[in-house]
């Protein structure tokens, strides 16, 4: 029953679409469903959860006894610890950005177990961009 219940919760999730980068998201997870989600995960003492920088962060204490700061993706549910190890190298995310429209690629850094870089959109404008240490693949965008 619970890993049919934190499936159904991760497809609906998935269709819910992107969060905007404000202090709630608009769609996907609120924060009583970040709590369930980390507690289904087997993260205990979970605290200060707030949306910040266009995803949930909290502190939490992993299944393995350690505290750790967590940040979930709102819209898929993802979560990313800051102990998270990447796969991916620098020159793996700025290519990833280029193949994906961003020009002026900088300040690439591996930072709370999330890539995170500085771009100029195709429009022309600034922004920040947060990126999956599994794929590279952009988790959220906000203005520089």
């Amino acid at each position: 029953m619970r890993t049919f219940r934190a499936t159904a919760l991760m497809l609906a999730l998935a269709m819910a679409g992107a969060a905007s980068a404000t202090d709630t998201p608009t769609k996907g997870l609120t924060e009583p469903q970040v709590r369930q989600l980390l507690t289904e995960q087997g993260y205990t003492k979970i605290a200060d959860i707030d949306f910040e920088d266009g995803m949930w962060q909290a502190d939490a204490t992993s299944a393995d006894g350690n505290r750790t700061d967590v940040r979930v993706d709102p819209a898929s549910g993802q979560v990313f610890t800051d102990t998270q190890v990447s796969n991916l190298s620098e020159n793996d995310i700025k290519a990833k950005l280029v193949a994906a429209g961003y020009a002026k690629v900088h300040d690439v850094d591996f930072d709370g177990g999330l890539w995170k870089a500085k771009v100029e959109r195709s429009d022309g404008k600034n922004v920040e961009v947060q990126l999956s240490p599994k794929d590279g693949s952009v988790l959220n965008a906000e203005s520089d």
